[in-house]
């Protein structure tokens, strides 16, 4: 796989998928820039090699066609102050504008093209709108890990139609230290899986299982275990359906010497809103007309002073409904004790995009751990063990 160290991208013009899909409130402003971010080092490679950059990526869901909400335009004025310099538009992906911007383009300078998705070809892979974007560049960068999932034109089909693909340092990054917790983990290895449902971890959990010492389950997940081993969970998340599967994977860690770790107690609310009435009850002792939104005290002890003695830690999903303040005093906890596991006692710490990622950011501890993925579903999928076409892509 080529590397952006290993290439001079001097009088080249680089299409360079990037993952640019950031939250924006309703002013179209940027809530969280972090993806941005993670992109500079490698864009300013390009530019600093004397090189120009045609950035390409999708935002949100457009459900067919241009919707103001899901332009790219409205990233223009951050991204023009991030690189210190006017970062030009084309107002469509493939369309006329595009073809004579990045013509005209110069060392130096800097493209964003519209939204991909903008076209329903892109998620559908197609190949001939995959060549169409081929010809802005003459060299094809892939820094768009949170995306490399998926087999759609941009991220893995327009591959073909270079000689040059090269890996960018997100992607890069992405994929060494997620090889570093699967492969090099120092023990003990503890994962911390939280989030709404068993059904999205299921496949991660049974890979983690041949290699971690430590499970620790939060989140929403954890009531559907409570559930299916005779509890009261009131009116918490509950798929019902996997019960089974909850007590078989129970089961399988015993089986493997993994030691599980599940909430004793709970934050309990008789509303799903912020300011809800709040108790804290046992595990399994819920009333009808509650649900369990975050995790109790002597959960947070437990969870903590496991956390504290590990040297390798993968953290994925919050520990509640941490969007509401008066519900993310577990999941903020747990981002402590992984700082000071990570800064005290030398462990390496891997977040794992997504929630966990943004409840990271957003208690200001983004920099305080070894690494934070910007993947999301694509670090989960890799880490199941399955290939990434967009890794594929550039192999």
């Amino acid at each position: 796989m080529k590397t952006v160290d290993s290439y001079n991208f001097a009088g080249k013009k680089a299409l360079v998928r990037v993952d640019f899909n950031v939250p924006l409130d309703d002013q179209y402003r940027i809530t969280d820039d972090t993806r941005i971010k993670a992109t500079i080092p490698t864009i300013q490679k390009i530019l600093n090699d004397g090189g120009s950059a045609i950035l390409m990526s999708h935002l949100g869901r457009p459900k067919g066609g241009p919707e103001e909400k899901y332009s790219l335009k409205h990233l223009v004025p951050t991204l023009s102050e991030t690189f210190g310099r006017e970062v030009k538009f084309a107002d469509d992906c493939i369309g006329q504008s595009a073809v004579d911007q990045a013509a005209a383009l110069q060392p130096g300078e800097i493209l964003l093209l519209e939204n991909l998705r903008f076209y329903k070809e892109e998620e559908k892979g197609d190949k001939a709108f995959a060549e169409k974007l081929s010809k802005r560049g003459d060299v094809w960068v892939n820094d768009a890990f949170g995306t490399a999932h998926r087999a759609h034109a941009s991220t893995a089909v327009v591959g073909q139609f270079f000689q040059d693909r090269i890996c960018g340092y997100v992607m890069q990054a992405e994929i060494d230290n997620a090889d570093k917790i699967l492969n090099n983990a120092e023990r003990p290895f503890t994962a911390i899986m939280g989030g709404a449902k068993i059904s999205d971890k299921i496949l991660i959990i049974e890979q983690l299982l041949d290699k971690v010492d430590n499970l620790i389950i939060g989140g929403g997940m954890t009531y559907t275990f409570t559930k299916a081993q005779g509890g009261s969970i009131g009116k918490s998340l509950l798929e019902a359906d996997k019960q089974d599967l909850a007590l078989d994977l129970l089961k399988k860690a015993e089986e493997k010497g993994v030691k599980i770790y599940m909430p004793v107690d709970n934050v309990i609310a008789d509303d799903f809103k912020n300011d809800a009435n709040r108790e804290v009850v046992k595990t399994g002792s819920i009333p009808d007309e509650w649900e369990g939104l975050d995790i109790g005290p002597e959960t947070i002890k437990i969870f903590s002073d496991v956390i504290l003695q590990s040297k390798t830690i993968l953290w994925n999903g919050p520990m509640g409904v941490f969007e509401f303040p008066n519900f993310a005093i577990g999941t903020n906890a747990i981002a402590e004790a992984v700082v000071k596991a990570t800064e005290e006692n030398g462990a390496f710490s891997l977040i794992g995009g997504g929630d966990s990622a943004s409840a990271v950011n957003q208690a200001g501890y983004g920099d305080r751990v070894s690494y934070v993925s910007t993947g999301g579903g694509a670090l989960l999928e890799y880490m199941e063990g399955k290939t990434l076409p967009g890794v594929a892509a550039l192999e």
